[in-house]
């Protein structure tokens, strides 16, 4: 089954092409990554996909999400976002404890027990790679945590809402060699679980990543189906 696709999408600022057209379909439960140069609007791709754009960015064409096709004109794009969920490349972190960080999408979407979204964010930790790491210190400020185990964070704080698609924003271009290495492990251990579509600078990362890659060429043509 197809988790999400593009179909001919273009990206227009003032009149002016900035990405497109682009096709890909992305398979449920698969890895996939976004490449190309600085520039070529990968990441804005990302927010296309989920309704995100700002004002002044137009999309044609047709973007599907779960079924969903996101320009049309009455869709749920809050309801969308819980389930195909967008982690942006500057890891943000709340004035706030570690636990409560990961819960803060959950307990804003979910109607359920204190008990029942601390296991929900207890399982993400574990998910993202983090729980080894803050078991002992859940009350502890999450601004105490490394830039690396931030960016898990909030991949937990993600995980959480147990959505069916991630869409992952440079996940580790600030990060150095080994806080890198345990980043990839834990979206390497998305695989088969969650659709992942990551957009990331680094070719070696997707390579060891996605089962396949789209090259995304600016306002060249590029097409490719996955």
């Amino acid at each position: 089954m197809t988790a999400l696709a593009a179909e001919d999408l273009v990206l227009s600022c003032a009149g002016r092409v900035i990405c497109g057209p682009l096709s890909f379909a992305v398979a449920t439960g698969t890895t996939v990554g976004l490449s190309g140069p600085s520039g070529a609007g990968k990441s804005t791709i990302l927010r296309a996909l989920v309704g995100l754009l700002p004002p002044a960015i137009v999309a044609a064409g047709r973007r599907t999400v779960l079924g969903v096709e996101v320009g049309a004109a009455g869709v749920d794009l809050p309801a969308l976002r819980s389930r195909a969920v967008l982690v942006g490349q500057t890891p943000v972190v709340f004035p706030a404890s570690i636990l409560a960080n990961a819960t803060f999408g959950v307990r804003h979407v979910v109607r359920a027990s204190r008990a029942e979204l601390r296991r929900r964010a207890e399982a993400a930790l574990v998910e993202a790679g983090l729980w080894d790491e803050v078991a002992d210190r859940l009350d502890a400020p999450a601004s105490e945590l490394s830039v690396g185990q931030r960016q898990r964070l909030c991949l937990a704080r993600a995980l959480a809402l147990d959505p069916l698609v991630l869409l992952l924003d440079e996940p580790t271009s600030a990060l150095d060699a080994a806080a890198t290495a345990t980043v990839e492990d834990a979206v390497a251990g998305l695989a088969g679980r969650r659709t992942v579509l990551i957009v990331s600078h680094h070719q070696p990362q997707l390579e060891r990543l996605c089962t396949q890659v789209v090259t995304v060429a600016g306002t060249s043509p590029a097409e490719r189906s996955v």
